[in-house]
């Protein structure tokens, strides 16, 4: 690049044809002339120049007039701004860079000396434009091209340029870079454009220094005799020297930045990546582990790793050198192998392995021990300020109320008692972990006489977590080592297994209560019938305009409420009749969804979000949908001052879910429904109790308490599963899994004949058959009347009185049997053919389904209605395959039993 001496220099060597100096001849000459005017009056008469010097006058006083407009206008300017101008351009004249101007139409009117330089002209004669100047390869002429339409154009624009040669004034080299840049500036009369030019040849060779240092570096790290890995927080490798690559087997140019992640080369290993720290802190740690190679054998390392944390906490990639400490990789002789050895069966091994003081600093651990607790021993690394890292204990790990058993059980150990029970402790953290705990003494004699304590690496090199040089106190090394590792710790995670524990016992007790509350239903299910039947009966012969007809309804609307109560147990107990078809969750979602809105109010938003192509389930459409009221209902009532409900479906394989997230979930294809609300959340204590019947945290008079257990009842009935997860403070996500649907080709059923009547569609409904499609004219109202022998077989006396007076009273002979053994005796001792058996199923001596098989070995065309308080799926397993029959839960009404007694008979 040209150099100068100075303004004045380039002052005097810059050329500008804008300039329009003026006059000082013309000044002369005028002067000369207003003298001689004035010498020349002298001679004539007083009374003849009057006139004549009154017209000077007058010329001068306009000539002055029009200087004072011009000034004003800015056609004439005053030395101060002349000055200023000046000044300006010293300083574009004295640039480094060079600048030209040129008009529109290519007038050149300025250029610099710098310029001047550059294109190597000294006068206008000679001087250049710049598409003149820079000509060479078609790169370069392409990139001119595209300045000089800018210009044009009124536009800026910028290049960099490589000209070889260069032009005449860039001396005897080679070749030599430019930026060129052309803008448009703004002026009154013709426009013009405004082009710099600099010459960047020591910027790029700069440059390209800096370049090569860093490919040397790189270079020198990829051949360094270790590998070296960075890892970022979300677990990607986002770099790896080629000699580890070379280690595991991995190709860098076929890999890349960030295309490998953590479990792929270190499985397990998520003590790698930095959870949180200290604001500023740089943490440096020393893991023993197997790193995987791409064709699955493990590599023995040893990992020097350092991770800085910004000054809000959250941690960058990481720092880390990886030693090769497989076979042959270093020395071979027997003591080292057997600590690598040592090391590997400690690091790989599934407990979590630990030594500690008495205060429960940790010296060493594994890394089992520090997925579960957390902590791992940083003191041995220094930080890089000369101090060490500070020490974790075992009790940051630990939840308040565990801390007393274990300082004991520690006091004892560290104290050499070695028969110590094992603790149970709760760790802190997401997921409600635990630990089951054992501790023994480390041997301090032992390790203060020079022996390594367990799993430690032999003497020569420093163990993971033991300071690399010895600390500030009295005692040599061994001493030190011995008062740090006094007790081991072994520890056992123990989190699954507590929670399968809890399901067991909660299983159990939900079969216990199950059963009860199903033996309850039934039984109150036959009282619920005597009472619905003789309220019908009182109905029928009672007009609405009577006194007493408005007592019976609401007799009857109080026993039809406590019968829901009574489906709700037999849900619960998982004992209900259920009617599964394959459904849509989310269209049967979106069915609900505007009777959601009303439920939960104008405080609480429901949001929906369904999960692509989701796939079908088989469940009753009713009590899937009672379900998912449920529990709306249940998050509008924990928001009480408003917030969100959000719906959202999703396809879930086990095997392709992360094991921390697999944690509740079936194994197999699931369709799950989330149902998660910002309330209160469900307190620890209260959780374990939310699906047991009749309880509930609300006020007397707002819940039953079945709302949960319906739900649990009918997800388990239909083969799901349901699981809770809660915070105080934050709401609770209630997750469901149905099964799968897949569908099996199933034969067509036989289709009715053309004359079907609607008892013949309802058996066939019962049968699994699909719907026809039923006529949509209104129907007159139906005839219940009938003619046939009908068998009733029910051991409730008020039942069957009150069933046998309905059915009496519509037509039909009724035969009255108290039990299936009675009922067999009317059969033989009858003569006349009976139409129709109404048996309930439960009874004693013989129960329906027992007396469902004697009658078909005599009579296997006998049509037969099951009555009964328990779902259908509760006796159909003990019948025959294919076994045909109607069924009708208890409590019903009389015109419900009549209509199905006719469907039937009709059949």
């Amino acid at each position: 690049m040209a150099e100068f001496s100075g303004p004045t220099k380039a002052a005097s060597n810059a050329i500008d044809r804008s300039e329009r100096p003026g006059r000082v001849g013309l000044l002369l000459v005028l002067a000369g002339l207003l003298v001689g005017a004035a010498v020349g009056l002298s001679f004539v008469a007083n009374e003849q120049a009057q006139p004549l010097i009154l017209g000077l006058l007058a010329l001068l006083a306009m000539a002055g007039v029009f200087c004072l407009f011009a000034l004003a206008i800015g056609a004439l300017q005053l030395a101060g701004q002349t000055g200023r101008d000046d000044i300006t351009k010293a300083i574009v004249d004295a640039s480094p860079e060079g600048t030209i101007v040129v008009e529109e139409g290519g007038r050149l009117i300025y250029a610099n000396e710098a310029y001047l330089t550059i294109a190597g002209g000294e006068s206008f004669a000679n001087l250049r434009a710049v598409e003149r100047v820079f000509v060479g390869s078609p790169e370069v002429s392409e990139a001119v091209y595209r300045l000089a339409q800018a210009a044009r154009e009124g536009l800026g624009h910028g290049e960099e340029i490589r000209m070889a040669p260069p032009p005449d004034g860039a001396g005897d080299r080679a070749f030599a870079w430019y930026r060129i840049a052309v803008r448009p500036i703004d002026r009154p009369r013709r426009p013009a454009a405004l082009w710099t030019v600099s010459d960047i040849t020591h910027e790029r060779e700069r440059q390209e220094n800096v370049f090569q240092e860093l490919q040397h570096a790189i270079d020198y790290l990829d051949h360094a005799p270790a590998g070296f890995l960075s890892i970022d927080p979300a677990g990607s490798v986002v770099y790896m020297n080629a000699t580890l690559a070379t280690w595991l087997g991995y190709d860098l140019a076929t890999v890349g930045s960030g295309g490998l992640r953590l479990p792929e080369i270190a499985p397990g290993a998520d003590v790698l990546t930095a959870t949180g720290g200290q604001p500023g802190e740089v943490r440096t740690d020393r893991f023993d582990l197997d790193l995987r190679r791409r064709n699955g054998h493990p590599l023995p390392a040893r990992l020097y790793h350092r991770v800085a944390f910004g000054q809000d906490g959250k941690p960058g990639s990481s720092r880390t050198i990886v030693l090769n400490r497989s076979a042959g990789a270093e020395t071979d002789e027997p003591q080292r192998a057997a600590e690598v050895r040592l090391a590997r069966f400690l690091n790989n091994s599934p407990i979590a392995i630990a030594t500690v003081d008495h205060a429960g600093h940790i010296a060493r651990a594994n890394a089992s021990f520090a997925r579960l607790f957390g902590g791992t021993p940083r003191q041995a690394m220094p930080d890089g300020h000369g101090s060490l890292n500070a020490e974790p204990t075992i009790w940051d790990a630990l939840v308040e109320r565990d801390r007393a058993a274990l300082e004991t059980a520690l006091t004892k150990a560290s104290g050499g008692l070695a028969a110590i029970e094992p603790i149970e402790v709760m760790l802190t953290g997401a997921g409600n972990r635990s630990a089951r705990v054992w501790l023994s003494p480390a041997g301090v004699e032992g390790a203060a006489e020079g022996a390594p304590a367990p799993g430690t690496p032999a003497q020569g090199t420093p163990a993971q977590g033991t300071p690399a040089q010895g600390t500030s106190g009295q005692g040599t090394k061994a001493d030190e080592s011995g008062d740090r590792e006094r007790v081991i710790l072994y520890a056992l995670d123990t989190t699954a297994q507590r929670q399968l524990e809890q399901q067991v016992a909660q299983a159990q007790k939900m079969d216990t209560v199950g059963q009860l509350a199903g033996g309850i239903a039934h039984d109150f299910n036959n009282v619920l019938q005597a009472i619905i039947g003789y309220s019908d009966l009182l109905l029928a012969s009672h007009r609405p305009t009577d006194p007493a007809f408005q007592d019976i309804m609401q007799i009857k609307q109080n026993a039809n409420r406590a019968a829901s109560l009574v489906r709700q147990l037999l849900a619960f107990s998982r004992r209900q009749t259920l009617r599964p078809e394959v459904m849509s969750v989310g269209e049967a979602l979106s069915d609900l969804t505007l009777l959601l809105k009303r439920l939960l109010g104008e405080r609480v938003d429901l949001d929906l979000k369904h999960g692509r192509e989701i796939w079908p389930i088989k469940a009753d459409v009713n009590q899937f949908e009672q379900v998912i009221v449920n529990l709306a209902v249940n998050a509008r009532d924990a928001m009480p001052e408003g917030g969100r409900l959000l719906i959202r479906t999703a396809n879930v394989v086990h095997d392709s879910t992360p094991e921390e997230a697999r944690l509740g979930m079936p194994a197999g294809d699931h369709v799950l429904i989330e149902v998660i609300d910002t309330g209160q959340g469900i307190p620890p204590d209260v959780m374990e109790k939310i699906f047991e019947p009749f309880f509930t945290t609300k006020e007397i008079g707002k819940g039953t308490g079945l709302g949960l257990s319906t739900v649990f009842g009918i997800v388990k009935q239909s083969g799901g599963t349901i699981d809770v997860r809660s915070t105080v403070g934050e709401g609770t996500t209630f997750r469901i899994y149905f099964p799968r649907h897949e569908p099996v080709a199933e034969p067509e059923p036989a289709p009715l004949p053309a004359t079907s009547t609607t008892g013949e569609i309802a058996a066939h409904r019962l049968k699994g058959t699909p719907e026809l499609a039923a006529p949509s004219p209104r129907k007159p109202a139906p005839d219940h009347t009938g003619q046939g022998v009908i068998l009733l077989v029910e051991d409730e006396d008020p039942v069957r009185a009150v069933n046998s007076r309905a059915l009496s009273a519509r037509g039909y002979t009724v035969l009255e049997a108290a039990s299936g053994l009675d009922a067999l005796k009317i059969i033989e001792d009858k003569n006349q053919p009976i139409d129709l058996v109404v048996s309930d199923v439960v009874m004693p001596e013989m129960d329906g389904p027992t007396l469902l098989r004697e009658l078909r070995k005599h009579h296997p065309d006998l049509k037969v209605i099951f009555v009964s308080g328990y779902a259908e799926d509760a006796f159909r397993k003990n019948l025959p395959e294919g076994e045909d029959f109607n069924f009708l839960p208890k409590p019903f009404s009389l015109k419900q039993l009549v209509e199905t007694v006719k469907e039937t008979i009709a059949r």
